[in-house]
C-alpha cells in the first residue's frame, strides 16, 4: 500500500508502517521536500518519492497535538471559549440563580 494523498501544510498524517503521527509544516518546491513535525516534537523531512512510496494516511488532529510544538498561541488552537468567566454582581445575586430547579 502506498500513499495516495498529497501532502498539505497543517494536515495530520499517520505513518501506518512505523506507527508515527506527524503534521506537515512546510513544502519546499525548490528541492521537492516535505517538512514534518512528529507528535513527539521531532522534526523530519521527506522527499516526494519517499512520500508517495510510504504508507501515510490522512488523520484528524490528535487530541493533545500542541504538546510538542513551541510557541503555540491560544488562538492557534482553534478554541472559541477563552475560559473567561464574569463574576456576577453580588447585589443582583439570588439563591435561586445558584440552585438547580
Amino acid at each position: 500500500m502506498t500513499t495516495i494523498t498529497d501532502p498539505k501544510i497543517g494536515s495530520w498524517y499517520k505513518d501506518v508502517e512505523n506507527d508515527l503521527t506527524f503534521k506537515v509544516t512546510a513544502l519546499e518546491e525548490s528541492d521537492d521536500s516535505i517538512e514534518v513535525q512528529y507528535l513527539n516534537g521531532d522534526i523530519g523531512e521527506y522527499d516526494m518519492d519517499s512520500w508517495y512510496n510510504s504508507t501515510f494516511d490522512f488523520i484528524e488532529a490528535p487530541e493533545d497535538w500542541s504538546a510538542p510544538f513551541d510557541d503555540v498561541e491560544i488562538d492557534d488552537l482553534g478554541y472559541s471559549d477563552p475560559d473567561i468567566h464574569i463574576k456576577p454582581d453580588q447585589e443582583d445575586l439570588d439563591i435561586s440563580d445558584i440552585l438547580d430547579d
